[in-house]
């Protein structure tokens, strides 16, 4: 058995029940504090292990809260790893341009897109664990916590965007996968860095042309 597939009880390590329910939300000063240094002590870990090797105990006591605390917000390592790209793509969307005037709406996009993936990839071990993570949410029971409600807005955004049609959206779907597709392709070896920012900038072009249109 994992250590991660521990709790403390008494004083005593006992298996940990699996649990399907919603994370909590932090809503204090002080839980918010909490959340987000579970966010970067998961980051540090992520970075270093990936994904398999990541022990949820070890996230605790380097972020400084109990681990009853930490399954409190994330009640799986799939959640916690969602979550922190989630964070990532909130920052991006922050940090982001819109489109200029003259710039097509997908060349905005692409140029997003490629900055972010250079990001990202930096910490290539932390990039696969939250690609990962956000994949196994999607196909597993809480599709709704994967990012991309924001991924979406992000986008939309970026691309000026400001009434998206049911047509926008599913370009935007498909982008969003596309995207994923790319960057693990180049995780995992299968194509270069090179490539892989030729292959977003098409995919852009291709699949974004109509978009808001």
């Amino acid at each position: 058995m994992r250590e991660n597939d521990l709790i403390t009880s008494g004083g005593v390590a006992v298996p940990r029940v699996a649990e399907n329910r919603a994370p909590a939300t932090p809503s204090s000063p002080a839980q918010q504090e909490r959340y987000r240094r579970i966010l970067r002590a998961a980051a540090d870990h992520g970075a270093e292990h990936g994904l398999d090797r990541i022990q949820m105990l070890d996230v605790a006591r380097d972020a400084g809260v109990a681990i009853a605390t930490l399954y409190r917000y994330f009640p799986s390592k799939t959640i916690l790893f969602t979550a922190l790209l989630h964070s990532q793509v909130e920052q991006l969307d922050r940090n982001s341009v819109p489109v200029e005037p003259g710039q097509e709406p997908a060349e905005a996009v692409a140029r997003v897109l490629v900055d972010a993936a250079r990001r990202l990839l930096e910490r290539p071990r932390l990039a696969q664990a939250m690609l990962q993570s956000n994949n196994a949410t999607v196909a597993g029971e809480s599709p709704n916590m994967a990012a991309t409600v924001e991924f979406a807005d992000l986008i939309l955004r970026v691309a000026g965007v400001a009434e998206a049609s049911a047509h926008d959206r599913r370009l935007v779907r498909l982008i969003e996968q596309t995207w994923y597709g790319v960057l693990t392709s180049q995780l995992n070896g299968h194509i270069t860095a090179e490539e892989a920012e030729a292959d977003t900038v098409l995919a852009c072009r291709l699949l974004l042309a109509e978009l808001g249109r």
